[in-house]
């Protein structure tokens, strides 16, 4: 397995919209949300642990969860755990794992994905991050992975490419042309009919000195505080380092800060069974179906003219729901969720309302 491959798994995330089974001190990566006996992010490092070795494999979470990363993920030391100590969106955590790999390997290849994806066929997500790899070491460049769409959904960004440029990029890469946030119903409908958008999968691809020079030049401030500690990175002063780092950074992601701005990003196409699992009606949309269309989680739920819902409930606690279609019903031993799927972007308010009356009793 080539040494000069490594991965950075971003972990850090709350996964609000899934309360009230992901709370802030356990979210959602860390829960066998799919029922199939390891967690999201046990999941997340068996995929890549056949792409790079394993001792080149980052977690970079919240420290909060630094007992959790290391209880479920016993393969790695706990110098592959790098801890944040305040939440600083995507761009920082980028950076950050970018200078532990550099005081490493400057040669390195590097992936980055989230914690929380589902993967439906594994070899085929191997192959493609195999030939994204190939695609970099020969390239100047930014990838990302884009995912065909199958339907216009407003939950996820887009990458726009121009389907008349017949340049051979290699691998199948596309020039990206724009990127454009989660749009409303209209414009995806619109952005799927044309054939010229992706989603954006969130997992990029780039070798350490690209992805460095584009932080020099598109965010010359954050790059300035991570190097101004370079000496620190890889040794004991490196918590403190980042400590003091990362209250400077800005709140950015590395969609905005780095990808949008820069003219050298390319996409590759794939399909390998993609979901973000952001959201319960995408659980929905992968978890086998009763012969109502409803996606239950436990044996003791009893459904009476009950459609394409979700219900999740306790095993051993007996639940029964009649005359609901379209729903999302999540019981908790603390908190009962009873939501329309349309309205599921609506969980974030939820949430929000329950902090400033209940402080975080229930989040």
């Amino acid at each position: 397995m080539d040494k000069n491959l490594y991965c950075v798994i971003m972990a850090g995330g709350t996964g609000t919209r899934f309360w009230p089974i992901s709370r802030s001190k356990f979210p959602k990566q860390f829960i066998d949300i799919l029922g199939v006996g390891k967690t999201l992010l046990q999941q997340t490092f068996d995929r890549f642990a056949h792409i790079c070795p394993k001792e080149n494999i980052y977690i970079v979470t919240s420290s909060e969860y630094k007992d959790l990363t290391l209880e479920q993920l016993p393969e790695i030391k706990e110098d592959q755990v790098l801890l944040e100590p305040a939440r600083r969106n995507t761009a920082p955590c980028v950076l950050y794992a970018n200078f532990r790999i550099q005081s490493i390997n400057p040669n390195a290849q590097i992936v980055v994905a989230p914690s929380d994806h589902l993967i439906l066929n594994e070899a085929k997500f191997v192959k493609t991050i195999q030939n994204a790899f190939d695609f970099v070491r020969l390239n100047d460049s930014l990838l990302t992975l884009g995912i065909e769409p199958s339907r216009p959904d407003t939950g996820y960004g887009y990458i726009q490419i121009n389907k008349d440029d017949k340049t051979d990029h290699n691998h199948g890469t596309k020039k990206v042309k724009t990127f454009t946030e989660k749009p409303d119903l209209e414009l995806a409908k619109f952005f799927v009919k044309s054939g010229e958008f992706f989603w954006n999968s969130g997992i990029f691809i780039w070798s350490l000195k690209t992805i460095q020079d584009s932080f020099e030049k598109h965010l010359p401030e954050m790059y300035q505080l991570f190097d101004e500690s370079v000496s620190s990175f890889g040794t004991d002063e490196e918590p403190k380092a980042i400590e003091n780092i990362y209250p400077a950074c800005s709140n950015i992601s590395i969609d905005y800060g780095i990808m949008e701005k820069s003219s050298n990003v390319f996409v590759l196409g794939a399909e390998f069974g993609w979901s973000d699992l952001g959201t319960w009606t995408s659980l929905f949309e992968h978890t086998l179906k009763t012969n109502d269309n409803n996606a239950i989680t436990s044996n003791d739920v009893f459904v009476y003219n009950t459609t394409d819902s979700v219900i999740k409930a306790p095993e051993g606690k007996l639940v029964v729901v009649q005359g609901l279609k379209n729903y999302i019903v999540v019981d908790t031993p603390d908190a009962l969720l009873i939501c329309d799927k349309k309205e599921e972007q609506q969980i974030k308010l939820f949430v929000n309302d329950i902090k400033s009356k209940k402080e975080d009793t229930y989040i």
